[in-house]
């Protein structure tokens, strides 16, 4: 998803942020990266390549973490964001749509349990989207987005609470047996 990142970067230009990207892969997404950097020297910085005690003041300092990835088995990036108290934009897939809990879901069944923003959909416009929402929240409503870091901090990400979830799962099979024959 890094490729949606670039193509949103014209939007951020225009917004009261700054971008800092980290990773490494393909090239095209590396020379995006450092060309962005050139391209918007007062509001991104690049860093093409992987280090990890790097990758954790990065995400310890940001407001919010972007994850528009496109495929995420797990994801243990959101988990150390949440742990810090960056809420996360991310696309809901895999792991991402277990662990990111979408605060304008919550906001719409009364609920407070949001961690971070979600978008159905891997395109900029999605990313944009849920990324707008949460920078309106930042902007505008700043004791909700402290809610929101809390919630994040707050979470409970231990294998205790994943293998009582992995259990109801197990006993809603036992209860609905899959239809043979």
């Amino acid at each position: 998803g890094a490729d949606l990142i670039l193509q949103a970067l014209p939007w951020l230009a225009e917004q009261d942020v700054q971008v800092v990207m980290l990773g490494s892969g393909k090239s095209e997404l590396e020379d995006g990266f450092k060309w962005a950097e050139s391209e918007f020297r007062d509001k991104v910085r690049a860093y093409v390549g992987f280090n990890v005690p790097v990758s954790h003041q990065i995400t310890a300092g940001a407001d919010i973490l972007l994850m528009p990835s496109r495929f995420e088995p797990c994801g243990l990036n959101q988990l150390y964001a949440m742990r810090y108290g960056t809420p996360v934009v991310a696309h809901a897939t895999g792991g991402l749509r277990d662990t990111v809990i979408d605060v304008n879901y919550c906001r719409s069944v009364e609920s407070e349990d949001g961690t971070g923003w979600t978008f159905d959909m891997a395109d900029v416009g999605g990313l944009m989207h849920g990324l707008g929402c949460a920078l309106h929240m930042f902007n505008n409503e700043k004791e909700e987005f402290q809610k929101v870091q809390l919630k994040g901090m707050e979470r409970d990400s231990t294998w205790n609470t994943a293998a009582k979830s992995y259990e109801q799962v197990f006993e809603w099979a036992k209860v609905d047996p899959p239809v043979t024959g």
